[in-house]
């Protein structure tokens, strides 16, 4: 859900991947809840840090304590960011319920992303807008 957000909200301006500790494909409640957003994630995959491409990132967020905790350290170092969230993934009961633990989730990454992009992207775009046009001008 966050690299929907920061995608989002980011536009052009960054080139975005995620990863997590363990691979479990793309949830369709996180789909769906993204959708209910009008954000699609659903080209999106599940993967491993092991399968991010080798190279300089600028920021590395990690959003749970399990992740802060064995994220690797990148070569080329990164800005750190955490922020710890709950594991909407975990939610039980009726499909109502669990889509309402999902949404929850989703606007509190939601939040804690427009705060990112704002604090920490925007800042980087350059009054040159023929900078934007180059790929490699961003990237995290």
């Amino acid at each position: 859900m966050a690299e929907g957000w920061i995608r989002y909200y980011s536009g052009d301006a960054a080139n975005v991947w995620s990863a997590g500790i363990e691979s479990h494909g793309l949830n369709t409640h996180a789909v769906k809840s993204m959708m209910d957003a009008v954000i699609d994630i659903s080209k999106q995959r599940s993967k491993t840090i092991e399968e991010l491409p080798e190279k300089e990132f600028d920021f590395i967020i990690t959003l749970c304590n399990d992740a802060k905790e064995k994220c690797p350290v990148f070569p080329g170092g990164g800005e750190y960011f955490h922020k710890s969230f709950a594991d909407p993934y975990l939610a039980s009961g009726t499909e109502e319920e669990i889509m309402e633990v999902f949404n929850s989730i989703r606007d509190e990454v939601e939040d804690f992303v427009f705060d990112f992009v704002h604090v920490h992207v925007r800042p980087l775009v350059p009054d040159d807008v023929e900078k934007l046009l180059d790929p490699a001008f961003l990237e995290f």
